[in-house]
């Protein structure tokens, strides 16, 4: 198994450079041939939120369809998967943070809320505690 950078997806995602998208998506091909998987680290979706929503401008809504496509995406192996449907979840009913969302639902997977933050506004959600 191999892992996955953040600009493998997002060309494999967003199809924006033609010789990139085509290597990712044979790799992809390739993956499935073998009914291997890809690994995707933890760090890497929460870069991929970023790019897609800072230099891409995907709406919110657009990036959460994006999210539910690639946690379907059978060759694909997330990092902490249940995490990351929390934090999903979180993100989708709130208006933190996809980082902060991301951060509550790995120490809420880890047994460990909640987390203290200083953020007012992440502290509304559930499993994260303002620290005063």
């Amino acid at each position: 198994m191999a892992g996955l950078d953040t600009n493998v997806l997002v060309r494999w995602l967003v199809d924006d450079d033609a010789a990139q998208s085509a290597l990712a998506a044979e790799r992809f091909r390739i993956v499935a041939r073998q009914q291997q998987r890809l690994f995707v680290p933890v760090t890497v979706t929460l870069e991929l939120e970023w790019v897609l929503r800072s230099r891409y401008r995907y709406a919110k809504a657009d990036i959460q369809r994006a999210f539910n496509a690639l946690l379907e995406t059978r060759e694909l192996l997330f990092q902490s998967e249940d995490a990351i449907e929390r934090a999903l979840h979180a993100w989708r009913r709130g208006n933190a943070d996809f980082a902060d969302c991301l951060h509550a639902g790995l120490c809420s997977a880890a047994g460990q809320s909640p987390l203290l933050s200083f953020d007012l506004r992440a502290a509304r959600l559930a499993g994260i505690e303002l620290l005063r």
